[in-house]
């Protein structure tokens, strides 16, 4: 199949046949799910992935941008072939909040699995985590740099693993060199498998902890004393206090910091 590629996309259409696999094999398809795939581009995960939801009974939407590969995928009748799969040209960090919503999504398990633009990981990664319905797994092809910061663990913790280890457990089930696509990118990519927790989070406590983690964060060669001081605009005397209630010294930096300790800290200061 020819590539149509659109460069303001971020296009590179995943050609590894083993990766493709690895990836069809971690969504651990059961019958009765629906799996989003975002951004089926030439199809080249989205057939392989029907035919396997064929034989076990599963649904595929796939949310493609690009109408040109959308056509592309309708006159070669993919769509035909396959009993439950569904194409919609649509912008998924739009519409993916709008289709979780759907009756369809409501009263059955649902995955979502994608090759995704390096531009709009962390977005997605946003809109994932606020979303009410959340799947029970997520598999994305993301950089490898990018990939390797979500699963970080202290003393390398950071505000994009702290954003998202709150709401799923991240594991690097893989590599890609820029080979693995065409046309191959710049940077290495990565595999990476995201298990949503979904604990049911007040509301105040998630945003509270959002807040916070923006606020230690924002500068991490400073001491989470001093981000304390200055992000929340209180004296050190009272920010110390804060901190010797979770056990904490506070000369600590925030890549030390693990999830708890945030949780606890966030609950306190707002």
């Amino acid at each position: 199949m020819p590539l149509n590629i659109t460069k303001k996309l971020g296009q590179h259409f995943l050609i590894n046949q083993s990766a493709i696999q690895t990836i069809v094999a971690a969504l651990e398809l059961k019958k009765d799910e629906t799996i989003i795939e975002i951004g089926p581009g030439t199809g080249a995960l989205m057939i392989p992935l029907a035919e396997k939801c064929e034989k076990i009974g599963c649904k595929i939407i796939g949310i493609e941008k690009d109408q040109l590969l959308v056509d592309k995928l309708i006159s070669l009748k993919v769509t035909n072939k396959f009993n439950d799969l569904e194409i919609v040209c649509e912008d998924a960090l739009k519409k993916l909040p709008e289709i979780t919503k759907n009756y369809k999504l409501k009263t059955k398990s649902w995955k979502i699995v994608g090759n995704i633009p390096y531009y709009i990981t962390g977005k997605l990664m946003r809109i994932l985590s606020e979303l009410e319905n959340k799947p029970s797994l997520i598999v994305l092809t993301i950089q490898k740099e990018v990939a390797e910061r979500i699963v970080a663990k202290p003393p390398k913790n950071n505000l994009l693993a702290a954003a998202t280890q709150f709401w799923a457990e991240p594991k690097i089930i893989g590599y890609l060199k820029p080979k693995d696509f065409s046309p191959p990118p710049k940077v290495e990519s990565a595999i990476l498998k995201l298990t949503p927790n979904n604990l049911l989070t007040p509301e105040t406590n998630r945003l509270n902890y959002y807040k916070l983690i923006k606020i230690i964060f924002k500068q991490p060669r400073k001491t989470l004393l001093n981000n304390l001081v200055d992000g929340l605009g209180i004296s050190k005397l009272a920010a110390l206090e804060k901190l010797k209630k979770i056990g904490l010294p506070g000369q600590e930096r925030p890549q030390n910091l693990n999830l708890k300790n945030i949780e606890y800290l966030a609950n306190d200061v707002f």
